[in-house]
């Protein structure tokens, strides 16, 4: 047996960004990342300094609810630049500490249950501190096609690793650009990868945001405002959960194959169980954002409580009129937003 050559890497964020593949079932694959938003931010980093819209020692801003945080202060740690976050009130003392060491400015919302309120706050104090320091740069993860860029890299790495043939990427729609930036660059191979979304009610970015989920603690899957970069022709599907479905197949994800991970992982795969039923022929690719660390205390320790996955089941809709709680998934037909479903796939269905 041939040893294995290890590869010492120059910085901490190409060890972290590479992911792991991990097969879950015969035609489900988990690709799992520690920090999936390293691709996100080193993509745009880079552009922005080869086309020198930015330059080192600017300070670098945005808004986050976490994982892009970390990767945007690695990314300026890497290439001597400042960051400045406006950090939701779900970050973490881990996270907030690991910013402050990194060097990273971080200003923190007040405490709320209410993430919408969180996110609005979030966007007016980036604008206000732009209006006193116009020097800085607003990244605008939401909203700045940029950050598409790094997802190509995924992309090479699933379909490298995977066999040749029918393919669907299951994911938390979010700002758009990992979903996206992943699924465009794999129909460059093949048009035909579909891409399947997955949304917390409450969300404006596919339309449920008339409904309230007191427990949703999702953050980052979806928005209180529209996103920019969040291309809705590139969907095929959404399905939207509510925080007991997320919480029940994240707890299930851990005890089925010991996968520590976030709570848009844990919905993506109990999403892709379902769609992988539906659809043996294909294989289903779950993103797994990042671990579970955030999570501990509000889902982890409370996994006694989590219900059985094995008995969800989604409501099949024809469209936003039939959404309800507490799952629900339909045929989004790769359509722009606010057009009517012409459903795809109808033939693979089953009532």
């Amino acid at each position: 047996m041939t040893a294995m050559s290890a590869l010492v890497h120059e910085h901490v964020t190409d060890a972290i960004k590479t992911p792991a593949l991990i097969r879950l079932e015969p035609n489900i694959v988990l690709i799992r990342f520690e920090t999936l938003k390293v691709y996100a931010a080193l993509g745009a980093v880079r552009s922005l300094l080869a086309d020198g819209t930015v330059r080192k020692g600017q300070t670098l801003i945005d808004s986050s609810s976490g994982i892009y945080a970390l990767a945007l202060a690695m990314a300026c740690h890497r290439y001597g630049l400042r960051c400045h976050i406006v950090a939701s009130t779900t970050v973490d003392l881990t996270m907030r500490s690991q910013l402050e060491i990194l060097g990273a400015t971080v200003d923190q919302m007040p405490p709320s249950d209410d993430l919408r309120l969180d996110q609005r706050r979030r966007v007016a104090r980036v604008r206000e501190l732009l209006e006193r320091h116009p020097g800085m740069h607003w990244m605008r993860q939401y909203h700045d096609p940029v950050h598409y860029l790094g997802y190509a890299e995924v992309a090479d790495l699933v379909a490298r690793a995977l066999p040749s043939g029918p393919l669907t990427v299951v994911g938390s729609v979010g700002t758009g650009a990992s979903t996206g930036g992943i699924a465009r660059s794999l129909r460059e191979r093949d048009p035909e990868v579909r891409l399947t979304g997955v949304q917390p009610f409450g969300s404006v970015t596919f339309g449920s945001e008339r409904f309230t989920d007191p427990d949703a603690i999702i953050a980052g899957i979806g928005s209180a405002i529209p996103f920019g970069n969040v291309d809705h022709e590139l969907y095929d599907r959404i399905h939207w959960l509510d925080f007991v479905h997320a919480m029940a197949a994240t707890i299930g994800l851990m005890r089925e194959h010991a996968v520590f991970a976030g709570l848009s992982t844990g919905a993506a795969y109990l999403v892709a169980g379902w769609e992988a039923a539906r659809n043996p022929e294909r294989t289903h690719v779950v993103i797994g954002a990042d671990t579970g660390h955030r999570y501990t205390a509000r889902v982890f320790a409370r996994h006694r409580e989590a219900v059985d996955p094995a008995g969800l089941a989604p409501r099949e809709i024809a469209s936003l009129d039939e959404l309800a709680l507490p799952w629900a998934a339909m045929d989004w037909s790769r359509r722009r937003f606010g057009i009517p479903a012409q459903p795809l796939y109808r033939k693979e269905r089953v009532s």
